[in-house]
């Protein structure tokens, strides 16, 4: 379990605080990470949570200078504007959605560009899927990458069509293998301590959800609600309407390549 209220050392110039926000879809809760010791870069702050911005102002230990995002999310971005406002950090990163007015960056980042650090160089890396702006960043001088939530250990990504994309979430774990070994730091749960292999892990496991899908489709049309009770055996109710959302994302890709087809709301294979 995290230690809340408390920031966990990661490596040098690098901490974790987990907000208070667990649940299904956030496992014990939002990280945030602070790197530097006297001049502090957070990125990802968290949930706009009246605890979790306290703890967040009292670990730091020095002044906030920048706030670093890797996707647009409330439970990530939800307390950048409070951060902003208290301390007068820049707020830099991924590109808002225009439906999203909670977060609005001083400076949005494209692939490749840098943000300078107390810990190091970061590196912005366009990884879409989860969403169409995510980024992650790769701290070089490390081995690190925060990988928000495109990578995790506990759980794979939530892919939700129009904003996320399951074609572009898998170029993108391409993407992140071809960068090499790195220790991922996911938005939730523990660091992933071999992320290539993690990424073809999850690759593997979104081609084999894809055949099972397929496979639900054999001789018969269904919905996607259909689709979840045939290959979601045995899941928890409180995670229905995610694994809907991931089967959504699948049978989007699978009709762009031609492989089902979509009538209403039923689906069946070509």
């Amino acid at each position: 379990m995290p230690a809340y209220g408390a920031a966990e050392p990661i490596a040098a110039g690098v901490r974790r605080l987990t907000a208070r926000n667990g649940g299904p879809l956030t496992f014990r809760g939002s990280n945030c990470y602070l790197l530097g010791e006297r001049n502090i870069t957070v990125i990802d702050p968290g949930p706009d949570d009246d605890a979790h911005v306290s703890d967040l102002l009292a670990v730091a230990g020095a002044p906030i200078r920048r706030i670093v995002v890797t996707h647009d999310h409330a439970d990530h971005v939800g307390a950048v504007r409070r951060l902003s406002e208290l301390t007068g950090a820049e707020v830099i990163g991924t590109a808002p959605d225009a439906t999203r007015s909670f977060y609005r960056p001083d400076r949005i980042l494209a692939d490749g560009d840098t943000v300078e650090t107390e810990a190091g160089p970061l590196e912005a890396i366009a990884t879409p899927g989860h969403t169409a702006g995510h980024l992650c960043y790769d701290l070089a001088g490390l081995g690190l990458l925060f990988s928000g939530d495109h990578v995790m250990a506990w759980s794979t990504s939530v892919v939700v069509p129009p904003d996320g994309s399951m074609a572009d979430y898998m170029a993108s774990l391409d993407r992140l293998a071809a960068i090499g070994s790195r220790t991922y730091l996911p938005g939730h749960g523990g660091p992933v301590v071999d992320g290539p292999a993690r990424v073809t892990e999850l690759k593997r496991h979104r081609e084999a959800r894809e055949a099972a899908i397929l496979r639900a489709l054999d001789g018969r049309d269904r919905t996607i609600e259909e689709i979840v009770a045939a290959v979601y055996i045995g899941l928890d109710p409180a995670l229905a309407g995610a694994a809907a959302l991931s089967v959504g994302a699948h049978t989007d890709w699978l009709e762009r390549r031609g492989l089902l087809r979509r009538d209403d709301d039923r689906l069946s294979r070509v």
